[in-house]
């Protein structure tokens, strides 16, 4: 098991200033984004220490610049708190990229120190638990006295995918299995777990419902988007994004689970209405078909009789709204608190708020626009 040292005994000193920060001529650079639990929030990552902004209104809540050697390159809040989980940059010691830090920003220190042998990859945070995703594993620790309560092994996993439920309850945890495609399941309440066969190719992203019942998965061909059933492994939707090829940067369901977000490199936001409903699926509870195959699905029955005609892509379902944003750019997507709502953010320093219409489809409205890293910019 993986060893702890824990500062709450002894605290650890205050971290001095980044004096990069001084110069405020010098703009961060943006390590890694992430929206908090509720989506309430959203926390930056950078080379000079971290900030959190609030999502609605949009404005910068704080910003904490103090590591020297490197910056931020991950950092997780635990709900609206003052409590987060930072992974640095290095090659200072301060900021090493195998060490994962809680910080309480009300004290303004570190309360706990995990050191791990490889770098770490992802975090993901709920109430209970701290779960730090490496190269080949992935490490679930308790929050309140945090030492590791399970390994999970993995196939390579260098982009850090993982997902945890955080509705309130026993967690239910997706990340990859040992074979290329696979996800594995790991359901704290049934306490069992599943391996499902999502994809023939490997693995770029995959993302759980907050309460853990459903799971989205994308492939590096990026071209379907699956949706399971996590209790047994049951495809239930099969969605897709485009024709060509693509990479998926983000998954995201809506708080009821009937909408799903899609961000790729191919510059769109792509919204789908999610169909869940597994009694009016017509599979036998695998995934059946490889990427370029089409499943009979419900709304796209009326196709069958010119399966043989038309290229199979016109067999499966198409999204229901799309932003377009800049190609090739990083983006993360979330759903708002306003109805219909979708947020983004972009590794440049953007931030988009924007609304679909459910019955209409097509082009999303812009509602809002930020440079979060030059606030003046806004539209």
């Amino acid at each position: 098991m993986v060893a702890f040292s824990s500062a709450t005994s002894t605290p650890r000193a205050k971290l001095e200033p980044n004096p990069d920060a001084s110069d405020p001529t010098r703009l961060p650079t943006i390590s890694n984004l992430s929206f908090n639990q509720d989506r309430d929030c959203f926390a930056v990552a950078t080379d000079l220490g971290f900030r959190v902004y609030t999502c609605d209104p949009f404005r910068l809540a704080f910003r904490r610049e103090f590591f020297s050697g490197g910056g931020v390159a991950l950092v997780r809040m635990l709900d609206t708190s003052q409590i987060f989980a930072i992974a640095g940059r290095g090659p200072d010691p301060t900021s090493p990229p195998n060490k994962v830090m809680i910080w309480d920003d009300h004290l303004s220190l570190g309360v706990h120190d995990m050191p791990f042998r490889s770098e770490v990859r992802g975090l993901k945070l709920r109430h209970d638990r701290i779960v730090v995703v490496l190269k080949h594993k992935i490490v679930v620790c308790d929050f309140l006295h945090p030492k590791a309560t399970q390994e999970i092994l993995t196939a390579e996993n260098p982009k850090g995918l993982c997902d945890v439920s955080q509705s309130p309850g026993p967690m239910v945890l997706a990340c990859p299995g040992l074979h290329k495609g696979e996800v594995r399941v790991e359901n704290h309440g049934l306490k069992r777990n599943k391996v499902i066969m999502a994809h023939d190719s490997s693995l770029a992203c995959l993302g759980l419902t907050q309460d853990g019942r459903y799971l989205a998965t994308a492939s590096t061909k990026g071209t379907l988007v699956r949706v399971f059933s996590t209790s047994d492994g049951t495809l239930l939707h099969e969605v897709r994004r485009g024709a060509e090829r693509a990479e998926i940067y983000s998954l995201a369901f809506s708080n009821t689970g009937q909408w799903l977000a899609v961000s790729s490199d191919k510059g769109t936001v792509h919204v789908f209405k999610v169909k869940v409903d597994s009694g009016s699926m017509e599979n036998d509870g695998s995934c059946g078909t490889s990427e370029g195959g089409a499943h009979n699905l419900s709304g796209v029955s009326s196709l069958s009789f010119i399966k043989g005609v038309l290229p199979k892509y016109f067999s499966s379902e198409w999204s229901v709204a799309k932003f377009h944003l800049p190609e090739g750019l990083q983006h993360i997507v979330a759903f708002g608190k306003r109805k219909n709502t979708i947020m983004i953010l972009g590794m440049d320093g953007s931030f988009y708020r924007c609304q679909f219409d459910p019955v209409k489809g097509g082009e999303m409205t812009q509602l809002e626009c930020h440079n979060f890293l030059k606030p003046e910019e806004t539209s």
